[in-house]
């Protein structure tokens, strides 16, 4: 179990600190605690599993399960193996020269470890209100909720590159593709703008007025009325307006990131700094559950080949033997 600091001022000690509790840090702190490594999991709460209403492409999990239901599983999970969870923000994390190697502050506490993970993820930006609820006419992953709209109308809102490939994507699922400017000019590229000109997608320039509820089940968008005065029926579709990284404490920490926000990571999730690991959507690749999952594992077995301490190679197991005692001791 972790040990007291011994400054008895509550600080406390551990192998592994992971900053985050989403996906890929559960994953993380599951199988950091389960390959016997002291390991605490700071959580703020909230993140884009939380808000969740229905969970996709995981096997085995229901879709009716909520984001809230698969976390809460998952602390269960973790606090059974005897993993500390933490609710708090972290504020800093610093680098100390003695180990434990790295302090992190979270609130009036201070933790130390040996290894740091961040899996901080990022925030969508969202659009301007009038807008459905999450989950039941907005949504921002095209790979979890796209098939739900096979052959219904659906909107993309976005003025930018992501936006119109979002569009013409979405015709793979549908003919009725709405791409809505909200009275913003366009700022993809020309060669984009080429390419959707060439796509059936109805580009829409007036802003949203007004929004109507689904008759059948009000929970869930109907459609949107625009300043020219018309309305479309739309029974959901995608906000496309960038993300931000949460990239704040591994740029402090000096982790280097990519072009685009995310840190900077290998195979297994090691960070240019060493002893520090990144993990799901705050690094490349696709924001999905199962993707950020297999990154915690991939990343708990790493660290745990860096932290164990067996097999030992010879040498070392010669230079700590114990030396037999002398026959004069008989």
């Amino acid at each position: 179990m972790p040990e007291q600091g011994k400054s008895g001022d509550g600080d406390t000690s551990y192998e592994v600190v992971v900053i985050g509790g989403g996906p890929a840090g559960l994953s993380t702190a599951l199988y950091t605690t389960r390959l016997n490594h002291d390991t605490a999991l700071v959580n703020r709460g909230g993140g884009r599993a939380a808000m969740m209403l229905d969970t996709h492409n995981v096997i085995g999990v229901p879709e009716s399960t909520s984001g809230g239901e698969f976390l809460g599983t998952a602390q269960d999970q973790l606090e059974h193996y005897g993993t500390d969870l933490i609710r708090g923000t972290v504020t800093d994390v610093t680098q100390i020269s003695d180990a434990p190697r790295f302090a992190i502050t979270t609130g009036d506490q201070t933790l130390h470890a040996d290894v740091v993970v961040f899996a901080t993820g990022f925030s969508d930006n969202e659009a301007d209100r009038p807008l459905p609820r999450t989950g039941r006419g907005l949504h921002y992953c095209l790979h979890c909720d796209a098939y739900m709209f096979r052959d219904e109308p659906v909107y993309v809102m976005g003025h930018g590159n992501s936006a119109a490939y979002v569009a013409m994507i979405m015709l793979n699922f549908t003919d009725d593709v709405d791409l809505l400017l909200r009275g913003d000019d366009p700022t993809w590229s020309e060669h984009t703008g080429e390419l959707l000109a060439a796509h059936p997608v109805d580009v829409v320039d007036a802003e949203i007025t007004d929004m109507f509820r689904d008759e059948e089940d009000p929970s869930w968008l109907g459609g949107f009325a625009f300043a020219d005065g018309t309305t479309r029926e739309y029974t959901g579709g995608f906000a496309m307006y960038g993300s931000d990284y949460n990239n704040e404490l591994a740029t402090e920490l000096g982790c280097d990131l990519n072009d685009d926000g995310t840190v900077a990571v290998d195979d297994e999730g090691r960070t240019s700094v060493d002893g520090v690991f990144a993990v799901g959507d705050l690094t490349p690749g696709h924001n999905q559950i199962p993707i950020a999952m297999g990154q915690g594992a991939d990343a708990g077995i790493a660290i745990h080949k860096r932290l164990r301490t067996f097999p030992k190679s010879l040498e070392e197991l010669q230079t700590d033997a114990v030396t037999p005692p002398s026959a004069a001791d008989d």
